[in-house]
């Protein structure tokens, strides 16, 4: 599958932890750096995502915020 988002990170999910109808998917990048995403359940299901899995996250924003 090819995607028009131009920040990929590929890493493998380190935690997941579903809510009642919300996961919080958490995907080690490399570098001890972690992203952590909020997808459906049914994203989850659907995807068949487990720990230990290689996946991608995949970030398309309008508006980037930096603090410091």
């Amino acid at each position: 599958m090819k995607l028009s988002a131009r920040n990929q990170l590929k890493g493998k999910v380190v935690e997941l932890r579903k809510g009642q109808t919300t996961a919080h998917v958490r995907i080690e990048i490399g570098a001890g750096a972690v992203i952590t995403a909020s997808i459906t359940n049914e994203a989850v299901d659907d995807l068949g995502l487990k720990v230990g899995d290689e996946a991608w996250a995949v970030i398309k924003a309008s508006d980037v915020m930096v603090g410091k």
